[in-house]
């Protein structure tokens, strides 16, 4: 199959360069969001004495509202702008961080979530209009590779967020140094508890004053809007083309296979490491290098559809992370754990790309709602990761307790991603046809 290639039209024109860096911009804040907050579950459960279920509110309250706000957001958008979608996300988002401050004063677990809860409507907000915003910017036929440019600065917040968890929170935790935290008595623990809440809330309220900094930002910059010429169709009109549309509705499954995968991958990268022996510590340093190599590999991405049909690199990155998995699953070790590592050069470009494709044949209206389809689909990091901790818990309450053809069922727990990918590399290979051109 030929493949032609598109003229050198900028990916960026000058003209609209400020607001596209304001933009992206937000695709690292949301990514220190999502990094910052996944030790927390560990760190809540040990400060304030929780059981395993009871911590993982703390992930039901981030990505229950992503679930809850996307559609709203993007029927907001259609009636306002993007602009407006944004700043009320910025809005949120700094409310959700800032409310971390009266939780640590009351010191209440409910009120932590609640905070998270708020913060990610906010986030929902700002994935919701920041991804198709960036697609509109410019040549529809750079679209793909102008938003995987703008997501190549999430992992940069990821990075970000891991470092500040273990460098400024799990490090000064003064619960995490006690051997045995709840025989402490209560005089004490609430002494311990106190301050380690202290130390939990700080990097919140530093975030919701710099997203402040950002709102005022967007506030005064003049921010490029384009309209479709003819109105805005129906709801239920735009609903009911959305569900027609294979490349769309296929895209969804897809995203919430990816983001499922992803998290499943960065989650359990702790346990796989526990089975062979490692320390969380250390374990967290195996992660900071996945960030590293999801960053490198979505910089890599970006300049390779340049020449490369998104499809087909999507299907590309997806076989890789699947061969990946299968070390993951069936090597034993050190070196299991280093294929766990690298499936995160095949992760990289999966979220942008599939974005770029499902949204490829919509009109800007149908955009703001397909989008919303699309971010509602990271609730499949809520649902995924909970059945693959079902299937390490198989033989109690360790990570290797028993074996699942012939391997731990920590290592065999790993399929899930891996039947993840495989659908993800059936649909890049179907989206690549002949009417689509290289970017």
């Amino acid at each position: 199959m030929k493949e032609t290639s598109l003229p050198n039209s900028p990916i960026v024109s000058r003209e609209i360069l400020i607001p596209f860096i304001l933009v992206t911009s937000l695709f690292a804040l949301w990514g220190f969001a999502n990094a910052v907050t996944d030790p927390m579950v560990q760190a809540f459960k040990k400060v304030l004495e929780l059981s395993n279920s009871q911590a993982a509110w703390v992930q039901m309250a981030f990505y229950g509202g992503y679930f809850c706000m996307a559609l709203p957001a993007s029927m907001l958008m259609r009636k306002y702008s993007y602009k407006t979608g944004i700043l009320i996300g910025l809005a949120l988002y700094a409310v959700g961080a800032l409310l971390f401050f009266p939780a640590a004063i009351t010191e209440q677990f409910w009120f932590f979530c609640a905070g998270l809860y708020v913060l990610t409507f906010g986030l929902a907000f700002l994935e919701t209009a920041a991804n198709p915003y960036i697609l509109a910017m410019g040549d529809k036929v750079n679209a793909t590779r102008r938003l995987n440019l703008a997501q190549a600065f999430n992992p940069v917040g990821l990075i970000a967020g891991l470092f500040v968890a273990q460098q400024f929170v799990l490090k000064n935790l003064q619960s995490d140094d006690i051997a045995d935290f709840s025989a402490l008595d209560e005089a004490s623990k609430a002494l311990v508890r106190t301050t380690d809440l202290l130390v939990i809330r700080n990097p919140y309220v530093i975030l919701g004053i710099v997203i402040i900094g950002v709102f005022i930002l967007f506030l005064i910059n003049k921010m490029p809007q384009s309209k479709d010429e003819g109105g805005t169709p129906s709801v239920g009109l735009t609903f009911a083309t959305l569900a027609k549309n294979k490349k769309y509705t296929l895209g969804v499954l897809a995203q919430i296979f990816n983001v499922g995968a992803q998290i499943m991958v960065w989650t359990y990268i702790y346990q796989y490491a526990e089975a062979i022996g490692i320390d969380s510590v250390s374990a967290g340093y195996y992660q900071m290098a996945a960030f590293i190599l999801f960053a490198v590999g979505r910089a890599i991405g970006t300049y390779m559809l340049k020449f490369i049909n998104p499809g087909k690199l999507l299907a590309s990155f997806a076989i890789l992370a699947s061969v990946c998995i299968i070390g993951v699953i069936f090597i034993k070790g050190v070196l299991g754990l280093y294929c766990l590592v690298g499936v995160s050069v095949g992760l990289s470009v999966m979220f942008p790309t599939i974005y770029g494709i499902a949204l490829d044949d919509l009109t800007e209206e149908q955009a703001k709602v397909g989008s919303a389809g699309l971010i509602m689909g990271i609730v499949g990091g809520a649902l995924m990761p909970k059945i693959q901790g079902m299937i390490i818990d198989v033989g109690g309450n360790g990570v290797a307790d028993t074996t699942i053809m012939g391997v731990s069922e920590v290592n065999f727990s790993f399929i899930l991603p891996l039947l993840c990918f495989l659908f993800i590399a059936w649909y890049g290979s179907r989206m690549f046809d002949k009417e689509q051109i290289a970017v």
